[in-house]
């Protein structure tokens, strides 16, 4: 699933809705992009999007606050996970997620939609603490588990930091996205050897991108 204004769009393929969150970040992946959470109502459809609250739930209460409270968990995860893979340590951050995995998250409940199927809806209006709570929660929850956090790893793409769980068959995935960060690759190195043959420095044969 995509969102995006321009060429700032957002995936859900990490694995871990916490690791979607960190994803959101100025160097979360998306090359040349800036802020992707950068107001209420960008923070609004991403938390539709991330299934964090059901399509037209109503978020009247979501202000400029809540987008402060969503970066600064954003933050403590991705230093967390970043200091998983050998990064600098993220004094600091372990007591801010604890924290805010304590919260309430909103419950689910089962109503009748329009056509009389079951569909989900929140019990009572999520407030910004609840909706934290779900994210932090899976960031401990990831943190916790040892096959989670065996299975971390951070894209090799070029201009790529996106945060993933590796659940490939021997743990030999590379990308965040084969479709996206894998066929870039892909590309490139196809217009490497291109030029490289053209240029007499290497064969002129070569596998077409994509068809890998």
């Amino acid at each position: 699933m995509a969102a995006g204004r321009g060429a700032r769009a957002w995936r859900f393929d990490t694995g871990r809705v916490c690791l979607d969150l960190v994803a959101t970040e100025p160097a979360g992946g998306v090359p040349g992009g800036g802020e992707q959470l950068d107001g209420p109502a960008r923070l609004a459809r991403w938390l539709t999007d991330a299934g964090l609250v059901p399509p037209g739930t109503a978020l009247a209460a979501l202000d400029a606050t809540w987008v402060v409270r969503f970066h600064e968990l954003r933050s403590a995860v991705g230093r967390l996970m970043a200091a998983q893979l050998g990064g600098p340590g993220a004094e600091g951050a372990l007591e801010r997620v604890n924290a805010l995995a304590s919260g309430a998250p909103p419950g689910p409940r089962a109503v009748r939609g329009a056509d009389g199927a079951l569909v989900r809806a929140l019990s009572t209006a999520p407030d910004c603490a609840g909706l934290l709570a779900v994210v932090a929660r899976d960031a401990v929850d990831l943190l916790t588990d040892p096959a989670a956090r065996a299975a971390l790893r951070r894209c090799q793409g070029e201009d790529c930091h996106r945060l993933y769980l590796d659940t490939s068959r021997g743990g030999r995935r590379r990308w965040c996205s084969g479709e996206v960060c894998g066929n870039r690759e892909r590309v490139a190195r196809h217009r490497r050897r291109t030029l490289a043959a053209a240029d007499g420095r290497g064969p002129g044969t070569e596998t077409p991108p994509g068809a890998e």
